[in-house]
């Protein structure tokens, strides 16, 4: 459900029927990204708040997969790291020209 790729990078699974419901506030954090067609969501941590925002997904994320199943749900898919763009902490940095 939850897996780290590097310090500051984490994977967490979510169902779609979650993510849908809070498509709007995950999308507004910069800390947060969406990987195109999985429900995989990616923090990248950066500060003591993104740490709360990884506990409280953590929970949704159990509360969510303890509904399953849901329609409009597939079960648990790989991480699709290889599809995750660059998040817009990222893109924010480099519009700005920080690194």
């Amino acid at each position: 459900m939850v897996h780290f790729h590097s310090d500051r990078e984490i994977d967490l699974h979510l169902t779609a029927r979650a993510i849908r419901r809070f498509q709007d506030h995950l999308t507004g954090s910069a800390a947060v990204r969406l990987v195109r067609d999985s429900q995989w969501v990616t923090l990248h941590l950066d500060g003591n708040g993104d740490v709360d925002l990884l506990m409280t997904l953590v929970s949704l994320a159990l509360q969510a997969h303890q509904a399953w199943p849901v329609p409009g749900d597939v079960p648990h898919a790989e991480c699709k790291i290889t599809n995750v763009g660059p998040s817009a902490r990222e893109s924010q940095r480099r519009l700005r020209g920080i690194s």
